[in-house]
Parts: C-alpha cells; structure tokens; sequence
C-alpha cells in the first residue's frame, strides 16, 4: 500500500495521530521507536466521504498506486466528484473507460445501485466496530478482507487496524525485525504489541517498506535461493 490520493471534500485531510499513539508505541517496541524517531511525522490523505472511499478502494486493488491515481483523478474530473448518484447514472461501460476492468466497473455500479435501492446501509457501518464493519463490508461484491480493512484505516480513521493480506506491511516488519518471513503466528505477537494504535504503525511500517530509510533491508530469502542442508 502506498500513499493515499483523495481527492472528494473540499479540503485535503491526513490520518490523525499525534504524541499519545507515538510515545505508546515507543515504550512498547524499542525497534519501532528507533523507526519512528528516524521518519518522524507521516501524513497520509484520508478520504472523509465513505462511498468514494469503498470506490477509490475498489479501483486500486492489485494495480499500482499510480495507475488508481490516474483512474481516480479521470473520475473526479468527469463527475466534479465521485458520489452515488454520479456513479448510479453512469453505465458500466463508461465506468471501464476510465482505465479500469470491466469486473471492477460492474463492482462498482452494484455496489451504488445497493446504495440507491437501499439494499446497503452505508452510514451503519461507520458506527459498527471494526470486526462488523469488516464482515458488513465483504459482503459487497469486489470486496476482501485487505478492501475493507483500508477502508477502515484511510477512511473511518479507526486506531487499531494492521493488516495481514498487505504485502508492504508484511515487508515493513520483515525490515524492521529482521525477520526472513511474517507468518500469522509472528504478526498476531506484533499485533498484540501495537494495539490499539496499530493504524500508526501500520503508517510507519509503509514507510520503510517504501524506502524511507534508506539502510533497511528485506531480510526475505531471495527468489530462487535454496537452504543449504
């Protein structure tokens, strides 16, 4: 996961965190303050409207942060902003010409048409806890597990969220605890650790991941390399 783009609202909004969740995460894991006193603050972009965060969501699944930008800014500058009734008046075809696949558009053109029919009640899952919110929010087609815990993160702004299926995230922490593989068993100790501000940590463990100390390394064995017996 890379850095967020949003921009539906009037005015840019970043994840909130601030001296409580740092020095929380610092007393509880040496190598994670090392990390954060090194990177120092991250902004990262939230998306404050629900339906155009599912939306951004959607689009940026196994393609690069550069290409959901580009899809999602051709969106923005067609419909002025991305809301239920500008996706509900738009046919599948048109949404796939904005650079997306033809299965994602008609997920997105279901998932507005649930919205309008009242099939779907948006507005309840930002009051559920995240355990229901996740499992309401897989229920929409085109969503996983890894969708809607994003969705939780860059758009509810919940506190607590770390995500197993991220593959950066998993990279992040091989580098910062010099570990050759995160198996579910390893995350759920680190994940105990953070909690309940596993949000920030997740912003940090980007962070590295995405180079932002440059003396890191992945400690994952390399493809195609063999354990000498």
């Amino acid at each position: 996961m890379d850095d967020q783009q949003f921009n539906s609202g009037d005015s840019y909004m970043y994840f909130k965190y601030g001296e409580k969740e740092v020095e929380y995460l610092k007393s509880k894991d040496k190598k994670l303050s090392e990390v954060i006193d090194k990177v120092g603050y991250i902004e990262r972009g939230v998306d404050s409207d629900l339906f155009s965060s599912v939306i951004h969501h959607i689009i940026g699944q196994q393609i690069s942060t550069k290409a959901q930008r580009t899809i999602w800014q051709r969106m923005n500058d067609t419909f002025g902003e991305v809301t239920v009734e500008s996706i509900g008046n738009t046919d599948v075809n048109e949404l796939q010409s904005f650079g997306m696949t033809f299965r994602k558009a008609e997920y997105i053109k279901q998932f507005s048409m649930k919205i309008i029919k009242g099939e779907f009640d948006l507005e309840a899952v930002g009051k559920m806890t995240d355990e229901e919110a996740v499992k309401a929010l897989i229920k929409l087609e085109g969503i996983g597990v890894w969708t809607a815990e994003m969705i939780l993160l860059f758009c509810l702004q919940r506190p607590d969220v770390l995500s197993f299926d991220d593959l950066a995230i998993q990279r992040g922490m091989r580098m910062v605890y010099h570990h050759r593989k995160i198996d579910r068993k390893l995350f759920e100790k680190y994940r105990r650790r953070l909690s309940p501000y596993c949000s920030v940590a997740s912003l940090y463990f980007w962070a590295v991941a995405g180079g932002a100390i440059p003396d890191m390394k992945d400690y994952a064995p390399k493809k195609g390399s063999k354990k000498r017996k």
